[in-house]
């Protein structure tokens, strides 16, 4: 097997958007009907009264499901659709002809911005974007990019919010098992044609950051929706990485309703209604992502005083086209304040990626991603690389929090440092 990450053939990321094949529309929604109907999805539509293609719909991302939800709240009209290039293993003929264009993600792809336009001046068609770019990893709004304001100047159509509600609880990123629950949705038109040229990059961020606000558990709390689940906390160690009570980090564990430190002993339940109470002593967070904003927190301190550092043994996979993953083998990885840097050899010679802090204001990182582990993935634009820390004195939780904090931190920086030479 060839491992020269540069003699392999790359993803075709030039191809023009197809419009979606109007043979496959039934097809989609023939896959997607049936799993809303299970669910009992509700879509509450504001301002969209005669609003027609082409439009810009954002949606929020937490499951697979939110595919299948989109499509009921286009019908009957087509789309294409932004897609992760993971998403194509296998299956790249079927996804270019339902509308898919191709994406690594957390890279600056000047090519993806030319398809987008197509989709909307020449296909005229709704361009469906997941702007988070990742599963929800505690049932809130994750980071978005700075981008997406000079994108809708750029594209000048009006802007769609699908905002859903109930996916993350139905299968959280950490624990794929369906719990059935239902789900609901949000649709807005949050920004008009004329809007677009009226108002400032600023006040179209506000805008969508305001429409793009969720908390799953909060959701569940108010509308009184019962897991009964078995093993609904089952995984919930793999976010939650850090303990409260002792502050000891990777010795989290979880099982059927419980979560519980392995260093101190101390537990907690986990209600049919999505709240943590302990079971020895105080509960120092009973709404789940208050803890998960907690770790964040001490990421911060950690970068801010300049102590954030990984350095570990890896394994590398590469995933530069369609047909799957190929493995490279054995690497080093650091993270610390001068971003990632990943070194190895493969297939007899000596390679190297870095990514600084600026690069990236977030990464992806998936839980035992095919049965292979915990993993962080890198991009450049013309591969990806899925990163396999070894042992388990780390969190791919933690990489992804310390990315957003030092993409934070680094960006503090650099404005401070032109408001001195101003």
């Amino acid at each position: 097997m060839n491992t020269q990450p540069e003699k392999i053939k790359r993803f075709d990321m030039k191809a023009k958007p197809k419009r979606q094949l109007a043979v496959l529309k039934p097809l989609a929604w023939l896959l997607s009907f049936p799993s809303l109907w299970l669910h009992r999805v509700k879509i509450h539509k504001v301002n969209m009264g005669g609003l027609k293609p082409p439009y810009l719909l954002l949606c929020t991302h937490m499951a697979f499901m939110d595919f299948k939800v989109t499509t009921a709240a286009i019908f009957p009209h087509r789309a294409n659709y932004v897609v992760a290039i993971d998403g194509f293993i296998g299956r790249e003929w079927l996804l270019r002809n339902v509308g898919c264009i191709c994406k690594r993600k957390f890279t600056n792809d000047t090519k993806l911005i030319r398809h987008i336009k197509h989709v909307v001046e020449v296909n005229k068609d709704i361009l469906v974007i997941y702007p988070e770019a990742r599963y929800s990893l505690i049932g809130t709004n994750a980071v978005l990019p700075q981008s997406l304001s000079k994108l809708v100047k750029l594209l000048k159509v009006p802007v769609v919010v699908l905002n859903i509600h109930g996916d993350y609880l139905n299968s959280p990123c950490w624990n794929l098992s369906k719990r059935n629950n239902r789900v609901e949705a949000d649709m807005a038109q949050i920004i008009t044609q004329k809007e677009t040229a009226e108002l400032t990059v600023c006040e179209i961020e506000r805008r969508i950051h305001e429409a793009f606000v969720y908390d799953e558990y909060a959701w569940q709390k108010k509308n009184a929706i019962r897991i009964k689940y078995r093993n609904n906390a089952k995984g919930l160690h793999k976010v939650l990485y850090q303990c409260p009570h002792c502050m000891t980090e990777y010795k989290m564990n979880s099982g059927g309703t419980q979560l519980w430190c392995e260093h101190c002993g101390k537990i907690w339940g986990m209600t049919e209604y999505g709240e943590l109470n302990a079971l020895n002593g105080d509960t120092e967070f009973s709404h789940i992502p208050d803890w998960y904003e907690f770790e964040r927190s001490e990421v911060r301190k950690h970068i801010q005083n300049g102590t954030y550092s990984f350095c570990g043994e890896v394994t590398v996979e590469s995933l530069p086209n369609s047909k799957g993953y190929i493995p490279l083998g054995n690497a080093q990885l650091t993270h610390n304040l001068n971003g990632f840097v990943l070194t190895g050899t493969f297939g007899g010679n000596p390679f190297e990626l870095h990514k600084e802090p600026l690069s990236m204001y977030s990464c992806h990182i998936e839980y035992e991603y095919l049965g292979k582990g915990d993993c962080i993935d890198l991009s450049t634009l013309d591969d990806t690389y899925y990163i396999y820390p070894k042992g388990d004195c780390f969190s791919v939780t933690k990489f992804a929090l310390a990315t957003e904090e030092l993409y934070n931190y680094c960006y503090a920086q650099l404005e401070n440092e032109k408001a001195k030479q101003a």
